[in-house]
C-alpha cells in the first residue's frame, strides 16, 4: 500500500495557478504529487522581532507581511481512507511514488504537539531530572493559558505560574544536585534569577497585565533552558566507529542565516536564527556547521520555495553536493534520527525500514521552520549540503503523524524570526551564515584543513 501525500497551493500573485510542492529531496528529484481530496486555507500572520541581532528589515516602516503565499492550500492524506495503493504513474526524473506505512492514528494523535521551537529543544536535551521538568511544564503551558481570551486566560495563566513556583521550591535541592559540577555555580545563580523572575512575573499576572507575561515567560523558559543544559556533562554517547572522523557537532551550535529579499515591498533583508541539535544528530549538525564556516552557503539563492519547503544548498555545476576538495568526490552523510526514549541515534535506516512504525522521534517535523537534510529517495546516506525548512500548518499533522518524522533528518529549528521563512522566493540571496555560539562543540572541522 503506497500513502500518497497531496500538496496544492495557490499564489495569489498568479492567475490562480496550481502548485504541487512535494517531499523534499537532493537535487531535482521529488516524490510525486496526485490531486487533492481536501483543502485548507493557510494564512501566514504578521509577525518580526527586533532582537539585537535578529531582526528583519520592512521598507517604509511597515509592520507587516508580504501575502506572495496569501492563499496556500494543503491536503495531508492520514486518514485510513487516503491510503491507497496505486503508485506514482510519473515516469519522468522529476517524481516517484513513497511508501511510506502510518502508524496507528489511535497512538498519533494521542495528545497536542509541542510545536513552539524552544520548547522542542528544551525537551530534547539529554537530561533525566524530574525536578526541573515540573517547573518548566507549566511555564511552557502559559502559552496555551494565553490563548483564552479575558480573565479566564490570565487565571489559568496565575495557575501555572503558582505551579512552576512550587515546584521550584519543592525540587530546587535536587535541580542543583542534577547540575554538572563543572556547571554547578553558574546553574545556582541561573535558578537564584529564576525565582525572581517567577516572583515578577505573579505580579505581573496579578496586575492584569496581559501583553506582558509572554516576554517574561520568554526569559524565564530561557533560564530553564540554560539550567538543562548545565546539567549535561559532557556529550551522552559514542558516534558509530565509520562516522567519528567526520566533523561532529558535539553539543549546540547557534547561527544567523542573513537573506536579501528581491522584489517584495514589505521585506528587504531578514536575520533567522537556527539553533543546531549535536546531541541527537552530531553527524549532520556537524556536517552543516562545517560548511557554514567554508561559507559554502554565502551568496547561494534559495533554490526552492513552493509553500510547503524553503531549501537550498545545491552548488553551481554538475554536482548535487559539498565536493571535498581533499578527496575531490562528494561528502555524503548517514541519515541519521534520535528516537524517543533511546540514548543514541539510529543511522542508515528509516523508522519504516526498522520497523518502529510508533515510535516518535528526539526533533519531529512539529514546528514552522524545522530544519532538516535533502538527500535522495531511495539513497537513505545521501544527503551532503542541500537543506531543507519545512513550512507547514502543525495542527494537520499531530506530533509523530508527520510522514517526514524517521524519514528525513532534522538537525535544528528556526527560532527567531521563523515566519517570514514563508516570504522567501526562490532566487532570494543567502548573504551569509555566521556562527553566534557554540563553535567549540564542533570536533574534526576539516574547515581547517588546507585545500
Amino acid at each position: 500500500m503506497s500513502t500518497i501525500i497531496s500538496f496544492n497551493c495557490c499564489s495569489s500573485l498568479t492567475d490562480s495557478k496550481l502548485i504541487n510542492p512535494r517531499i523534499p529531496t537532493k537535487g531535482s528529484s521529488f516524490l510525486s504529487t496526485h490531486k487533492s481530496f481536501s483543502w485548507w486555507n493557510r494564512h501566514f500572520l504578521p509577525k518580526c522581532t527586533s532582537q539585537k541581532h535578529v531582526q528583519c528589515q520592512l521598507q517604509n516602516g511597515q509592520k507587516m507581511r508580504s501575502f506572495s503565499l496569501k492563499e496556500c492550500a494543503i491536503s495531508v492524506a492520514l486518514a485510513a481512507g487516503l491510503i491507497i495503493g496505486m503508485p506514482s504513474l510519473d515516469s519522468s526524473p522529476m517524481a516517484y511514488a513513497a511508501n511510506p506505512s502510518l502508524p496507528d492514528l489511535s497512538v498519533l494523535i494521542s495528545g497536542p504537539p509541542i510545536k513552539d521551537p524552544g520548547a522542542l529543544l528544551r525537551y530534547a536535551l539529554p537530561i533525566d531530572n524530574k525536578a526541573i521538568r515540573e517547573v518548566q511544564k507549566p511555564l511552557e503551558d502559559i502559552t496555551e493559558s494565553l490563548k483564552v481570551a479575558g480573565v479566564r486566560g490570565l487565571d489559568s495563566v496565575e495557575r501555572n505560574v503558582k505551579q512552576a513556583s512550587r515546584s521550584l521550591k519543592q525540587g530546587k535541592s535536587l535541580i542543583i544536585s542534577g547540575l554538572a559540577e563543572s556547571k554547578k555555580d553558574r546553574g545556582v545563580e541561573l535558578l537564584d534569577k529564576l525565582e525572581i523572575g517567577m516572583e515578577e512575573l505573579q505580579q505581573i499576572v496579578e496586575g492584569r497585565n496581559r501583553d506582558a507575561v509572554a516576554p517574561k515567560q520568554k526569559e524565564l523558559l530561557k533560564y530553564v533552558g540554560d539550567v538543562e543544559e548545565d546539567m549535561v556533562d559532557s556529550f551522552p554517547y559514542e558516534v558509530p566507529e565509520e562516522y567519528r572522523s567526520m566533523p561532529l557537532l558535539k553539543g549546540r551550535a547557534a547561527v544567523d542565516m542573513k537573506v536579501k529579499v528581491k522584489d517584495n515591498p514589505n521585506l528587504e533583508e531578514c536575520v533567522f536564527n537556527i539553533v543546531l541539535d549535536g546531541y541527537n544528530a552530531p553527524v549532520t549538525a556537524g556536517n552543516f556547521l562545517d560548511l557554514v564556516q567554508r561559507h559554502f552557503y554565502d551568496g547561494m539563492e534559495i533554490q526552492r520555495a513552493d509553500g510547503f519547503v524553503v531549501q537550498t544548498g545545491a552548488p553551481e555545476g554538475p554536482a548535487e553536493g559539498f565536493i571535498d576538495p581533499s578527496t575531490e568526490k562528494t561528502r555524503t552523510i548517514p541519515l541519521e534520527i534520535m528516537v524517543d526514549g533511546e540514548k543514541a541515534p539510529v543511522y542508515g535506516s528509516t523508522l519504516e525500514e526498522l520497523g518502529l512504525y510508533k515510535a516518535q522521534t528526539k526533533l519531529p517535523f512539529n514546528a514552522f521552520g524545522t530544519m532538516a537534510m535533502a538527500r535522495d529517495e531511495f539513497e537513505n546516506n545521501s544527503a551532503s549540503s542541500q537543506v531543507f525548512w519545512l513550512l507547514k500548518e502543525s495542527e494537520l499533522t499531530p506530533s509523530n503523524a508527520n510522514i517526514l518524522d524517521g524519514r528525513y533528518a532534522v538537525f535544528g529549528y528556526v527560532t527567531e524570526n521563523e515566519d517570514f521563512l514563508a516570504d522567501l522566493k526562490v532566487g532570494d540571496v543567502i548573504e551569509s551564515i555566521q556562527v553566534v555560539s557554540g563553535l567549540e562543540n564542533l570536533v574534526n572541522p576539516s574547515y581547517k584543513i588546507a585545500g
